[in-house]
């Protein structure tokens, strides 16, 4: 239940800040659906304490971790990690990202 709502509130300032005028915003909005992606991967394997997926006993495989969930993540994290960078850059760049003509 507590993932959801941390998901849920991660969306929305993700969203509030996206809409908003303003690159870097915009990267951190990115940021924040980043993070919230990251947290509904995590809950979808499960949040409560399992063993390590590497086990030795063939009678403990119900008991051990997921691993694919936590390899979504990880390729989440370097994906967002990517268009955060590149969004920085472009911000960083000099050139206004403004698109209306101030009179």
């Amino acid at each position: 239940m507590s993932a959801a709502i941390l998901a849920g509130v991660l969306v929305a300032g993700g969203v509030y800040l996206i809409l908003q005028r303003g690159l870097i915003r915009m990267a951190l909005g990115l940021i924040l659906l980043g993070h919230a992606a990251n947290v509904v991967l995590l809950a979808s394997g499960g949040l409560y304490r399992r063993e390590a997926s590497v086990i030795e006993q063939i009678t403990a495989v119900q008991a051990a971790a997921d691993p694919l969930p936590q390899a979504f993540v990880l390729t989440a994290i370097v994906i967002t990690f990517g268009v955060t960078v590149y969004l920085v850059a472009l911000a960083g760049s000099g050139s206004g990202d403004d698109t209306e003509e101030s009179t």
